[in-house]
């Protein structure tokens, strides 16, 4: 009782997307130094499954615990982690009064923003819900200059590829112009990207779509993929030094909020490249 167990628990919220899986490897990479190993759970967007994931962290008796919660603001996940007991850090989230190491999503949303109105975009369509602080950046720039953004904007909140078709259909049959696609991670945006290829919409001349995450997949797709890329190895090594600094000394320590930075990388399916402009 009391004895170390050498173990940091990890909690994703969907291991399948390849962006947490290259961020679980960078945090175990980072933990193995100090000669922590992993325990990983992926609570798949769901509350109940986030809650049985705690519940085994807390019977494993794990020194800390690194975690992307699905509401870092949710008031029973702030008690469970609370009743834990132990360091905890939230990794990709700000969550108020926990260490936290994550990327400003508002601010990445504005560049992605600026850089479809720089290429031309008439209209835009976000994949995604409007709650999303991606969208909420890349709104408030938008609105900067265009006081009548709103009614050019058109939301695919669905995941099911036969609706997104529909829709993206319905938008380019009324919308003969370009128009600039954000999705809220690159698995959407690869989803978008072949229902796109389906319909015959020419990317980047009519469709520039733009992911989120930088995946690995964004580079072998034709054309590639514009993406926003965050700092995975950055964040991931933050977060387990502080979290392994924390165990060895819990008491009389500052939290940490690092908001990290995030870059737009622009490919050829949202800009033509400066090749086939000289053809």
């Amino acid at each position: 009782v009391g004895s170390k167990t050498r173990l940091i628990g990890v909690i994703v919220t969907d291991i399948s997307n390849s962006f947490f899986a290259e961020l679980v490897k960078y945090i175990g990479e980072e933990a193995r130094k100090d000669g922590y190993s992993l325990i990983l759970f992926s609570s798949d967007y769901d509350l109940e499954k986030e809650r049985e994931c705690l519940d085994v962290v807390r019977r494993y008796r794990v020194d800390g615990l690194i975690m992307v919660p699905i509401d870092e603001n949710g008031a029973e996940w702030r008690d469970m982690v609370s009743r834990l007991d132990i360091p905890t850090v939230v990794i990709t989230r700000h969550a108020t009064g926990i260490d936290s190491f994550y990327v400003a999503h508002d601010e990445a949303g504005a560049q992605v923003a600026e850089h479809l109105k720089s290429v031309g975009c008439e209209h835009y369509i976000f994949v995604g819900t409007t709650e999303d602080k991606k969208y909420l950046g890349f709104a408030e720039k938008m609105k900067e200059t265009d006081l009548h953004f709103e009614q050019k904007l058109t939301l695919i909140e669905t995941k099911n590829s036969r609706e997104i078709q529909g829709i993206l259909k319905a938008h380019f049959d009324t919308h003969p112009g370009k128009t600039g696609i954000f999705a809220y991670n690159d698995r959407r945006a690869v989803q978008v990207h072949g229902i796109l290829q389906k319909l015959g919409i020419s990317m980047p001349e009519r469709a520039a779509l733009v992911g989120f995450d930088n995946t690995y997949t964004c580079e072998y797709l034709y054309p590639a993929l514009s993406s926003v890329s965050q700092p995975n190895r950055e964040m991931a090594e933050e977060a387990v030094n502080i979290l392994i600094k924390n165990i060895g000394q819990p008491e009389g320590r500052e939290l940490v909020a690092h908001p990290m930075g995030a870059r737009l990388i622009v490919r050829e399916s949202s800009e033509i490249s400066e090749k086939e402009r000289t053809k």
